[in-house]
């Protein structure tokens, strides 16, 4: 798995579905707002790239809105249909 710098903190590429991840325009939007995440999904959908925070399940901030457990409804319900995303994991 590929290590990524963002903001002075590491992160592996969990997963690049569809190749899309870009550092460039990733590196452009990550804000100190996702710093606290334990991951940070980004997904395109009309050509726009959206990012969100998602927390292990381990984590005391994790809540359903946010638990990395229910990533997979989340693509689901809020995602473009077979849209290409990524998934990034911090390194503690």
């Amino acid at each position: 798995m590929k290590s990524i710098i963002i903001n002075d903190q590491e992160y592996q590429l969990q997963k690049n579905y569809k190749e899309v991840f870009q550092l460039e325009e990733i590196v452009s939007k990550c804000t100190d707002y996702f710093k606290d995440f334990d991951y940070i999904f980004g997904d395109y959908a009309y050509g726009k790239l959206r990012l969100k925070g998602f927390y292990d399940s381990k984590n005391k901030r994790a809540k359903e809105i946010n638990d990395i457990a229910n990533l997979s409804e989340y693509l689901e319900k809020y995602c473009a249909y077979n849209c290409g995303y990524f998934l990034l994991q911090k390194k503690k």
